[in-house]
């Protein structure tokens, strides 16, 4: 995921006091003498500033075991076999390591180089700035415990406390850890990097941002090589105004791809939304989602938040990253959505950002108040998260309840649009084969007239602010009046009528409820009727 870390691949220094960390030596202990090869001066005096030492000055040049040490001034200590140089020190093990420093000291028989003030160390590409290091040559391990500042190129790592073994090309870095470069920012407390894998290790509460996302994690694997990361232990991405979390997430930087894994919580801070699932995938250069494991969408973008669950959701993005992007989005399977003042539920739900339009499919229903409307599919168009229009297409169904439990106002149609003004219904059509049942009330008293039994081509309901019952306007009709003691058995109920209110979500928690339409519930296709004879 971070291209950055790959700056580890040659690294040769981290962080960390060496006595924390128990290392196994890598090569045999040799008693081999280290040998003074040149010095332009060597004086020795038991009694002077350094008792037992050959003092050597001018061009001194040592060499041990493979090893060679370069320096202006030293004091050599051939019974003990070690050595302590001064001024322009220089160091090289091997063709690839070298070190220089202002002073040092080398134990042959520990094979133990000390190097200190203005310490630089290369090791083929990269360079260590610090003014503490110590490298075991024994364990093969090398350690700086006063900061130190790594640079490879443009990317720089700077640490208190850093190890790096050769043999292993493992590295590892303590305590306020910063990489950093033009393209990525790395807060850490702890990093471990395994160059043969290109794999990083952070641990510790970790930062990582770059110019559009930012991750914070406690525990996260990365692969410099194939840009693909792992994290645990209740990570965060965060891209722009959207961010996921979970218990562990998996990204993929050149693909694009999310995943994420337990309690997730995905949030659009811009679009004022917010899904928790169980399992999540996104990419973010395909605009391609997918959720499920109990899925729970929610709007806040209004003064009520609507809550959507089904058992599958996906989003399909098209023409991404142009003028004409546009979003599908899908829910599978037990659809049920929760709003004080809507409730709906479906088979699959379908949303289009181009028109704004949710179409319920599968057995819809919908309820508002004490409002119920199912048929064939449900359009529901948006307008700024308020529903502007409602849309029924086939066997269309709307029925009132009144308090009591047995009268419904009710109209049947095979189409029907209803209009909305500030999330109210002002205006509703009914068209084709249109049948209803109407029971006027007393205003005096609120008590029921009778029933008015309608049927008609076309009718049309407009209905205050306050909303009651305006007008109605139909083409030709045939219709009939009841009183209320005089009503027939069965004409208070319409052909189809069902009152799903078993079905209903009755709060947001009743969502992952599953409640399905028995087979009678179910609508059956509609019988096609043949074209009217025509008379000449």
């Amino acid at each position: 995921m971070l291209t950055v870390l790959c700056l580890f691949a040659l690294a040769i220094t981290a962080g960390v006091q060496h006595s924390q960390r128990h290392h196994k030596p890598t090569r045999k202990a040799t008693d081999e003498r280290i040998v003074l090869e040149h010095a332009d001066e060597l004086r020795y005096n038991q009694f002077g500033p350094a008792p037992g030492a050959q003092i050597v000055k001018g061009r001194v040049h040592f060499t041990h075991a493979g090893q060679q040490l370069w320096c202006d001034s030293a004091y050599f200590y051939q019974a003990s076999n070690s050595v302590k140089a001064f001024g322009h020190v220089r160091y090289n093990d091997g063709d690839t390591l070298s070190l220089s420093c202002a002073r040092a000291a080398y134990d042959g028989m520990a094979q133990m180089l000390t190097a200190r003030e203005n310490v630089v160390l290369k090791h083929r590409r990269q360079t260590l700035f610090c003014d503490s290091l110590n490298f075991n040559r024994l364990e093969n391990y090398a350690y700086f415990f006063e900061g130190g500042k790594l640079v490879d190129g443009e990317d720089k790592l700077v640490a208190d406390w850093g190890g790096y073994r050769p043999d292993r090309r493992e590295a590892e870095f303590y305590y306020k850890v910063h990489m950093y470069n033009g393209k990525r920012d790395i807060r850490t407390d702890t990093l471990y990097y395994d160059i043969a894998k290109s794999m990083a290790h952070v641990l510790g509460p970790s930062t990582i941002k770059s110019k559009t996302s930012t991750v914070k994690t406690s525990d996260a694997w990365f692969n410099s090589r194939t840009d693909y990361s792992r994290m645990y232990h209740r990570s965060t991405i965060i891209d722009q105004d959207r961010e996921i979390t979970g218990d562990s997430l998996f990204h993929n930087d050149k693909t694009g791809l999310s995943r994420a894994f337990g309690n997730v919580i995905y949030k659009d801070t811009k679009r004022k939304n917010q899904l928790n699932c169980g399992h999540l995938e996104y990419n973010d250069k395909t605009g391609y989602g997918f959720a499920t494991e109990r899925p729970l969408a929610m709007d806040y973008s209004q003064k009520d938040t609507l809550w959507v669950h089904s058992d599958t959701m996906k989003v399909f993005t098209y023409h991404i990253n142009t003028d004409s992007v546009f979003r599908i989005l899908r829910a599978y399977a037990n659809v049920r959505a929760f709003r004080n003042d809507i409730q709906s539920v479906c088979g699959l739900l379908v949303g289009d950002s181009r028109d704004s339009c949710m179409t319920l499919l599968q057995d819809p229903v919908v309820w508002s108040d004490n409002r119920q409307i199912f048929g064939g599919s449900i359009k529901v168009f948006m307008n700024d998260s308020t529903v502007r229009q409602v849309q029924v297409l086939g066997q269309a169904f709307s029925i009132e309840k009144y308090d009591d439990k047995d009268h419904f106002n009710q109209v049947s149609s095979k189409y029907m649009v209803s209009d909305f003004v500030d999330g109210n219904i002002r205006r509703n059509t009914n068209i084709g084969n249109v049948l209803s049942i109407y029971f006027p009330v007393d205003d005096k008293d609120t008590t029921l007239i009778g029933l008015n039994y309608l049927e008609t081509d076309t009718m049309r309901m407009f209905i205050s602010d306050a909303r009651k019952l305006e007008k109605i306007v139909c083409s030709k009709t045939q219709a009939t009046t009841y009183p209320m003691t005089q009503i027939p058995p069965g004409k208070s109920k319409l052909p189809g009528f069902q009152w799903f209110d078993n079905l209903r979500p009755k709060d947001k928690n009743d969502l992952f409820r599953r409640a399905e339409k028995s087979e009678e519930q179910k609508l059956k296709p509609a019988d096609r009727q043949s074209a009217p004879l025509q008379r000449f």
